[in-house]
């Protein structure tokens, strides 16, 4: 969680409104991609690391500063992509206050059958991202 933190770093400020989230996707202790939210409209920091490795995604798991929004808005969901890209597991910093998340992104990968953890790294994540989230 700590690369995905660093990640996440390397979006401001191009990232702005969106919150600078990042992504890091990992099997078996190596680190296979890493992705951070670019410009409105374009990568979220989920689809940023999962354009970059292409093999299946078996035993992958994704580490994720932000939970994966739900919602289709001017990109689509990264929780729906996860699960089409057929991801093992996804760690998860902190949950996202969004309006249209609010653990809707967790709840969509775990009725897929996706293992979901919540809370890795969380208070460090929480100062440096919060100041950029949405909650209302």
């Amino acid at each position: 969680m700590r690369q995905a933190l660093l990640e996440s770093k390397k979006a401001l400020p191009r990232c702005l409104p969106n919150p600078p989230v990042g992504c890091v996707l990992v099997k078996e202790g190596s680190v296979l991609a890493r992705g951070y939210t670019h410009a409105p409209g374009e990568f979220h920091a989920e689809a940023h690391a999962l354009s970059q490795f292409s093999q299946p995604m078996d035993k992958v798991s994704a580490y994720v500063t932000l939970e994966p929004c739900s919602f289709f808005g001017r990109t689509p969901s990264c929780a729906h992509e996860l699960i089409r890209q057929r991801i093992e597991s996804v760690y998860v910093a902190i949950c996202d206050p969004h309006p249209q998340n609010r653990g809707a992104g967790i709840q969509i990968l775990k009725a897929a059958g996706v293992k979901v953890e919540v809370g890795l790294l969380a208070e460090e994540v929480r100062a440096f991202i919060e100041p950029y989230l949405i909650s209302s």
